[in-house]
């Protein structure tokens, strides 16, 4: 690749789920992007791997289209607290349950088809002056433009260079994820909770099931392995023991992450435009983060766009995205801290699951308030 490859409108930092779809985006309305992206494509990543149907109009419209993946078809949600209650619900929408793995790298295949140049190497630091953005790459290349975007998802060293606030804050979450060949109903996703933390389920394209799991680490840590404490831990809720039990693992070895903060975060941090987990991280008992990462894209995007074409200035770029990402996010973000902490204790989970059988309209009404509207263009 020649530095004159290099040359952008704007450059986005991080090739994953958010990262890609601005490309897409961008791209589509004729400017030139470039993504710089540290890791090789297709790659597996931690994740609870369903979509909410409400990005499907958008997608439409940036010309992707998600059943070319073979994905799983999701309607009904089910719940369960670790002694074994539980419930079931249709959701509103319903959504999509696809890999990491195949949807990244099919996005990343479309924003090359539309001349994105993305670029393997590592962001040291991304500096702002006289407005024009230098972003320094590990390999000793630098490259600039007018416009960043960060989608370098959930932590990352350039998070701790920009001085982030979350970034200094302890955080005791780990969340480990793996695919299984098993037999588990194509049209569910189930969330079932244990001691310390609580577990998404779900197939994704090939018929494999995605088991993804968030817990304390310092449940975790009393055991030798992730197999010991799925025997002795995740499997006590009798939901997960039959599930684990009957199902073979095909992922090589399971993926884990660490430090997982749902602390709040600022959107725009030294005139980047923060997107997806790096704009904040949804708790994945909302099972909407995928899609949040889409639409967080897709509003980025339009104000990115309006300033490149020079109907607005870099304040009210920024400003405008502040106050969409806010409108759109903060109240979902915050039912969702809300519900996690409440099913942090198995005592409060156990009741509200009892509640919701008793009055079967809170559990729409929680799924309501963590979920979006469909995104029309």
């Amino acid at each position: 690749m020649k530095d004159s490859d290099l040359n952008a409108e704007l450059i986005i930092i991080g090739g994953g789920l958010a990262g890609l779809t601005s490309a897409i985006h961008l791209s589509k309305l004729g400017f030139r992007v470039l993504v710089i992206e540290k890791n090789a494509y297709p790659k597996h990543k931690v994740c609870g791997e369903y979509v909410s149907n409400e990005v499907l109009p958008y997608l439409n419209w940036l010309d992707f289209d998600p059943e070319n993946l073979s994905p799983a078809h999701i309607d009904f949600l089910h719940f369960s607290t670790q002694s074994g209650e539980s419930l079931r619900i249709q959701l509103p929408l319903g959504g999509f349950g696809v890999s990491r793995y195949a949807l990244d790298y099919s996005l990343y295949l479309k924003a090359i088809s539309q001349n994105c140049t993305v670029l393997k190497d590592q962001v040291k630091e991304a500096c702002f002056k006289d407005d024009i953005f230098s972003v320094h790459l590990a390999s000793g290349k630098t490259v600039t433009s007018s416009v960043v975007l960060g989608a370098f998802g959930k932590r990352s060293t350039l998070d701790q260079k920009m001085e982030r606030k979350f970034f200094h804050q302890k955080s005791p979450w780990l969340a480990v994820k793996s695919h299984y060949k098993g037999d588990f109903p194509s049209d569910l996703v189930g969330l079932h909770h244990f001691k310390g933390g609580y577990c998404g389920v779900s197939k994704v394209e090939h018929d494999l099931i995605n088991i993804c799991y968030l817990t304390n680490f310092e449940s975790f840590k009393e055991f030798k392995n992730i197999a010991e404490f799925q025997e002795k831990v995740v499997s006590q809720n009798p939901h997960l023991k039959a599930i684990l039990n009957h199902a073979e693992a095909v992922s090589e070895k399971p993926l884990t992450i660490s430090q997982i903060s749902f602390a709040g975060k600022n959107t725009v941090e030294n005139h980047v435009l923060m997107i997806g987990d790096t704009a904040g991280l949804i708790h994945p008992l909302c099972g909407n983060g995928m899609a949040m990462a889409i639409h967080s894209a897709k509003l980025a995007s339009e104000a990115v766009s309006d300033f490149l074409r020079k109907k607005t200035s870099r304040a009210v770029m920024e400003r405008t995205y502040q106050i969409l990402w806010d409108q759109n996010f903060r109240k979902r973000m915050l039912y969702g801290r809300y519900l996690g902490k409440i099913l942090e204790h198995a005592s409060l989970s156990e009741i509200l699951t009892k509640m919701i059988k008793f009055i079967p309209s809170i559990l729409p009404f929680i799924i309501k308030k963590t979920h979006g509207k469909e995104i029309l263009m």
